[in-house]
């Protein structure tokens, strides 16, 4: 008999990091840096010594030597040898590109010394994708190591290959990097974290994850609710009500969403033009596919083709600062 199909790994398969740049920060107390809100997810690895986090939701927690944390949604937040230090915007750090992606950067007065690798992850989906929009502000990797062992070890592989500064390291980090939030993903989705309904429950329901699987990795196709129940296995009325029950929202609803969520990247992202992603997602006109991109974003196709994509700020600008 078959094993039941890894419907969380058909959902994560969709979600990739597009980028990653990393700073190697050598910081001497007193020092403090405020990261401001950012589309890109944040990551900090203490190395060596330990500091203080401020997170999103303003509490402030001790980072010692081997922690790590994520910033899915890259939500403002501060990193300083105490809480006592006023934390500055970047500007007096000394930023050398060591390799590739990698950069030294050196800042603070002149105490106990620290190291903490930081990384800017730029994901393949803005933040109203549907996973990002569930995840917490923080996610802390000692909350996982328990039932996700390999975490500890593709830390200590980051922190090699950006101390050893050897040929092709650069990419290297970018799949380690990869690995390490897919990882973390899985734990947090495994553990029950986040609500109760939504992408969260829906990735444990065998039945309901299989019909996401197949919504996020083919967003053009023309779903129906009959189809969806047809490919449960369950009657419509059976279907529908269930769906809405694990997801939280209609079935229509929900894939209407991550429809215009891929036609939001085709647009800032690739710059295609309005009428081809009319056409790709099976719109008869451009005037059709406008206002049923208009009714879920809010936004009209031509803002957000017009505005583009936010690019990357690069991890060197967001470095430490030395400590007034």
């Amino acid at each position: 008999m078959n094993a039941p199909a890894d419907h969380l790994t058909e959902m994560l398969r969709g979600l990739r990091l597009d980028g990653v740049d990393y700073s190697r920060c050598q910081l001497a107390a007193p020092w403090g840096v405020a990261y401001p809100q950012s589309r890109e997810a944040c990551f900090h690895f203490i190395s060596r010594g330990s500091c203080w986090l401020k997170t999103p939701e303003g509490e402030w927690l001790e980072l010692q030597d081997g922690d790590a944390v994520l910033l899915p949604q890259g939500g403002d937040h501060v990193l300083a040898s105490s809480p006592e230090v006023v934390a500055s915007p970047p500007c007096n750090c000394r930023v050398r590109e060591a390799y590739g992606n990698v950069f030294d950067v050196e800042g603070g007065g002149s105490g106990e010394h620290m190291l903490v690798f930081t990384g800017r992850m730029t994901f393949n989906v803005d933040l109203d994708h549907p996973l990002l929009r569930l995840m917490p502000d923080m996610m802390r990797m000692s909350d996982f190591m328990a039932n996700e062992p390999g975490i500890p070890h593709l830390l200590e592989a980051m922190g090699r290959e950006v101390a050893m500064d050897r040929v092709g390291a650069g990419g290297i980090l970018a799949r380690l990097a990869d690995v390490l939030a897919a990882a973390i993903i899985r734990a947090w989705v495994e553990r029950g974290c986040g609500a109760a309904k939504g992408w969260v429950a829906a990735a444990r329901c065998p039945q309901i994850g299989k019909v996401l699987a197949a919504i996020h990795a083919h967003p053009e196709r023309d779903y129906t609710v009959e189809s969806l129940a047809e490919l449960m296995g369950a009657s419509r009325s059976g279907f529908a009500e269930r769906f809405a029950e694990v997801v939280g929202e209609t079935p229509a609803r929900y894939v209407a969403q991550v429809r215009m969520h891929q036609a939001r990247q085709w647009l800032a992202r690739d710059k295609l033009r309005i009428a081809v992603v009319a056409q790709r997602l099976g719109y008869e006109s451009e005037a059709s596919f406008s206002r049923a991109f208009k009714r879920v974003t809010g936004q009209a196709p031509s803002q957000v083709r017009a505005a583009g994509e936010t690019q990357p700020t690069g991890m060197f600008t967001p470095m430490a600062t030395a400590a007034e």
